[in-house]
């Protein structure tokens, strides 16, 4: 038979290989997604340029018939001052008294025209306007909303991995030999080194920490990197939970700054391990310490957004609460996003919404969690991002 210890790095050799060509599946899939999200921006750069010109048109037109305005005015001046004069010459002046009042009813033609053309114009321009506008938010809505799903899809499919591989570790034969005989130092310092020989495959987590049945740390895959022997963790989300939850199921705390392992930004998730001759006895329970802000962080970091979206945008994972559990902005458990129709909006599991946002309009698109195979989060994602003014649009 092939070492336990021989078989975990088997196992982790695997898991990279799997990571590398699901990496190399990723690029070609970002690829195209990069290619798709470029025309749709090019799109919506083009309607910016159609409404932008739409707008210059319909000052264009004011302008002119303004203008028209302007020299009808002086005709309508001078057909009245025809009028007087041809009034003073009596009988001579009849003929070309006939002509200034013909001037007169063609200017009030003019005016009457101009006027209608005014109207005509400034509302058809108007509504061409508003339509492109419409087209803009619903393309950068849809294309913003998209990003988001893809978000909070990757984490909860690397979440899902976190909790089959407490599940799986949980039933190790070395750690049910350290609880079953805690008196005994060799079988705690195997257990010891077997958490370290999984963390050296799997780096993606901090540190594994095997509780007793009281929740005392009796051993950790990191002792010389993090001092959790002997700290009582029976009070904490991940060690409750894992208790309660059933044999096949897990246990889980959400992102926090953990103690154990220097107060970084975690998420822990747990499982209670059983004796190995009463299957149905707890006798103690697993915890993997992973590093939420590496998971987390790379995924905003890698949202394809070009530079300017990126300077106008806040991308962010929350919980039901509003409360930030991943921030461009690295605001993580500092603060909550609040915003006008945020309920409604967190509501749907996918759209977008134009309000207000830190005094500026801006379009919020939203994703809740999908959930993968049997895990989901249950938090949403957050793509915030700063409309142009009417001034940012004409300087570009």
């Amino acid at each position: 038979m092939v070492p336990v210890a021989r078989q975990t790095i088997m196992v982790g050799q695997c898991t990279d290989f799997t990571l590398l060509a699901c990496k190399e599946g990723s690029k070609a899939m970002t690829l195209q997604q990069n290619t798709n999200e470029q025309e749709e921006i090019k799109s919506s750069f083009s309607l910016e340029k159609v409404a932008e010109l739409t707008e210059i048109l319909a000052q264009k037109t004011e302008a002119a018939i303004n203008q028209i305005d302007r020299i009808n005015g002086e005709t309508q001046v001078l057909s009245i001052n025809a009028l007087i004069e041809a009034s003073r010459a009596g009988e001579v002046g009849k003929t070309f008294s006939v002509v200034a009042e013909e001037m007169s009813k063609l200017s009030k033609k003019i005016e009457d025209t101009t006027e209608h053309l005014r109207r005509e114009s400034m509302s058809t321009m108007a509504e061409m306007g508003e339509i492109i506008k419409k087209q803009i938010t619903s393309i950068r809505g849809i294309r913003l909303s998209d990003l988001a799903l893809v978000n909070i899809d990757l984490i909860d499919r690397s979440l899902y991995e976190r909790s089959c591989d407490v599940r799986w570790w949980a039933k190790d034969s070395s750690l049910t030999s350290a609880l079953a005989d805690k008196n005994n130092k060799d079988a705690i310092a195997f257990a010891s080194k077997r958490l370290g020989v999984i963390l050296d495959s799997y780096t993606v987590y901090f540190d594994l920490v095997l509780c007793d049945s009281a929740g005392n740390v009796i051993a950790n895959g990191r002792p010389n990197q993090y001092a959790s022997l002997g700290k009582n963790q029976s009070e904490t989300a991940w060690f409750k939970s894992a208790l309660e939850a059933t044999k096949d199921g897990f246990g889980f705390q959400t992102v926090h700054r953990c103690p154990l392992v220097n107060n970084q930004l975690t998420v822990i998730f747990s499982c209670s391990v059983h004796d190995q001759t009463e299957e149905d006895r707890v006798i103690g329970v697993l915890g993997v310490i992973f590093n939420w802000e590496a998971l987390a962080q790379k995924i905003i970091e890698d949202t394809p957004l070009n530079e300017e979206e990126r300077a106008n945008s806040r991308i962010c994972i929350i919980d039901s609460d509003g409360l930030i559990l991943a921030d461009s902005r690295r605001k993580m458990l500092e603060s909550r996003i609040q915003f006008s129709g945020m309920e409604t909006l967190l509501a749907e599991k996918k759209g977008f919404v134009i309000t207000t946002y830190e005094n500026g309009e801006c379009c919020i698109a939203h994703a809740f969690s999908p959930g993968y195979e049997t895990y989901a989060s249950g938090w949403h994602s957050l793509i915030i991002q700063k409309l142009p003014k009417k001034s940012d649009s004409k300087q570009r």
